[in-house]
Order: C-alpha cells, then structure tokens, then sequence
C-alpha cells in the first residue's frame, strides 16, 4: 500500500492540536498550541474560554503542521479529527474545521475517539522505533486530567477493539491532582507541580487510607473490582489542612506565588513548609499505588503480557518508576509514550484514523460532538 498521510486535529479540552502522520506509524509534525495561561488564573479549565482559544489558534495551528511535515492541504490523503469525549463546544471547533476542510479538499474525513488515540500514542512510537514484536491483547491504563479507563485492547486485521474492564467511579486521576494543588495553593496544573514538589517530601508521613482490591473467584470476573475512586483520598487531604490548621499557611503561600510571573521549583519550594511537602508526597504516592497496584492485578488475571501507560499523568516520574519496576518482577513489558505524545496531542489522532482509513470507516458529514462518547 502506497503511503498515507493523514492530518490529525485535536481540540477536545484546553490544547489546539495538529500532526501530519504518515501511514500510522511515522510522526511528520506535532503543533501543540497550549491554554495554560489562559486558565490559570481559574484554577481549571474555563469551558467557554477553551473554545474561544481554539477558534483564535486553529488555522494557525494546523497550517504550521503542514508546514513542519513539508506538505500541503493537497498531499494529505485523509483528515482525522476528534469526535470525543470532552469538552463540547471546543470540540465543535475542530470538527467544524476539519468538515470544512474535507469538504473543500474532497479529501475524507475520519472520527477518532480521543481515548483511542491515547492508546495509539504509544503504538506509534514503538512502531517509529521498529519495535513490531509487542503481544496482544494489551492492557492499557488511560490516565489523564479527564479520564482513568482500563482497556483490553486487541488488533483484528485492521480492525482495533476495545474491551474496558475498568474505569474511575468519580474524580479522575489527573483531576485529583489538579484539585489538591489548588486546595493547597500552589496553582494550576496540579500534575507537574505535585511531581516536582513530591520528592523533596517524606510520601511516607501521612498514611492514606488505599483502595481495596477484591479478587474475584478463581474463573470469575466481577464487574467494577479494578474501577478507581480518587474522591476519598481528594477529601481525606482537605481533612488533613483542616485538623492541622494548615489554612493560614495556604494563603500566604497563595499571595506570594502570585507576585511572581514566571515560578521556579525554588519558588515552589521556598513557599512550601515541610508539613506540605510531607502531604503532597504521601498524596501522590498513594494514587499511583492504586493505579498501579489495579492495573497489575487486571493484568494477572487477564494474563497479559504487555502494558501500555498513557495520557497526561503518564508523565509523572513516580508513575513511570513503580510500574517499570513492578512491571519487570512480574514479567510484563511496559511501555509509555513520550512526554511530549502523554499529553493531548493530534499526532495519535492522525495514527489512530490509519486503521479506520485502510478499512474506509469513514464519518458522514452529519456526524458531531460527543462529550461522553464511549470506547469499546
């Protein structure tokens, strides 16, 4: 089959987002186009906001993609764009664009699940890489700002499907990080700072109370026993600045690291007394102890021999070391994307359409929105 190159757009929440990948396994260009400034004197992502971000960032965004791949709006063979899930009116933005794009073009149009295309960031890294020789079906945890899902995915010719075994019942896991750092005053996005802040902690100060596993019967498969639930760990850290009066020292730290425009891990640190410090370590070490400790679990009982990590908290450093480690005792094959392909991005929009474009599953031109949209 002669190459393909598909242009891939992603608007779902608070990044504008174009690739050119060609044949679904070689990443050409990558435009990232951020809103954290945006959004970060709300503590989160402003819905209305995001959308009018996207509307001021799309031409530009997908213009330098092509530019960056060496091709133009008449080389690329097919268009994939997000259908969902996320935010609805950002992405209404790049579908809209990217119907008018194929329908000026006559090119063809792809949906892609955003959930999917996380999974397929790392399928086209491995791939880029040479590496042809992972098993199937893989489990891959999906673990971002706005979702935690366990899949069991498997490849049929060019077929992909999807069989999801677990899924957060509440907060997601990036969510929950994102919430505890503003509830301690040290701003948006949560996941970065935490990760920075946590190895100057002891994650051992403050015991948190984990989420117990219940194994099914041998032979049996229960419904929900590897779901997620962040609430209670969300709600047991504001117990804790409640019982230790920790308030005062919130507020201080808050009107100080807002005094400054451009915060350095010093900054972060010389706002941070060593009670905080202690409590954001023993936060994140008790979620990645659950989201490892679950998915290792489905993983025996599944009999997998290969796992994929990604979306945004994939980047997390603690994350990354507890499941190569207890990946290798257990003898699984672990594999994440990059930094840059764990955070949204429309380099695995564009590798996930590759397969829908050799099987021609294309999307009509009534197709739209789908905030909740499911997969598998």
């Amino acid at each position: 089959m002669p190459d393909t190159y598909i242009l891939g757009i992603e608007s779902s929440c608070d990044e504008t987002a174009a690739a050119v990948v060609r044949s679904g396994e070689q990443v050409l260009s990558n435009v990232v186009y951020s809103q954290i400034a945006t959004h970060q004197p709300y503590g989160g992502v402003v819905p209305e906001l995001a959308s009018r971000e996207h509307l001021r960032a799309i031409v530009p965004v997908v213009r330098k993609a092509l530019s960056d791949a060496g091709r133009t709006y008449q080389d690329i063979d097919a268009i994939a764009v997000t259908q969902g899930p996320g935010l609805a009116g950002a992405l209404l933005v790049g579908i809209s664009y990217a119907k008018a794009l194929a329908f000026a073009l006559e090119k063809p149009l792809i949906a892609v699940n955003h959930l999917e295309g996380h999974i397929h960031a790392v399928l086209v890294e491995e791939r880029q890489q040479g590496n042809r020789e992972m098993q199937f079906p893989a489990l891959a945890l999906v673990v971002s700002g706005g979702h935690t899902h366990l899949y069991l995915a498997q490849q049929h010719e060019e077929t992909w499907m999807y069989e999801n075994i677990g899924k957060t019942r509440d907060d997601a896991a990036g969510e929950a990080f994102d919430k505890v750092a503003k509830l301690l005053g040290l701003g948006y996005p949560g996941g970065p700072i935490i990760d920075k802040l946590a190895g100057h902690g002891d994650a051992r100060a403050v015991q948190f109370p984990g989420a117990q596993i219940k194994k099914p019967n041998r032979g049996a498969r229960e419904a929900g026993i590897y779901d997620f639930s962040f609430s209670g760990i969300k709600t047991a850290v504001l117990r804790y600045v409640q019982t230790h009066h920790m308030q005062p020292r919130i507020e201080q730290r808050r009107a100080g690291m807002a005094k400054l425009e451009r915060l350095t891990l010093e900054d972060y640190l010389k706002h941070c007394d060593r009670e905080t410090l202690d409590l954001v370590a023993s936060f994140q070490r008790a979620v990645t102890d659950d989201l490892v400790n679950k998915t290792l679990a489905a993983a025996q009982e599944r009999e997998v021999a290969t796992l994929f990590v990604t979306g945004g908290v994939a980047a997390n450093r603690e994350l990354r070391q507890k499941f190569e480690a207890r990946a290798a005792r257990a003898g699984l094959a672990v594999f994440f994307p990059s930094l840059r392909l764990s955070t949204d991005n429309a380099a695995m929009i564009a590798a996930a359409a590759y397969p829908k474009f050799v099987a021609r599953d294309f999307a009509d031109e009534h197709f739209s929105a789908e905030a909740s949209l499911a997969l598998g």
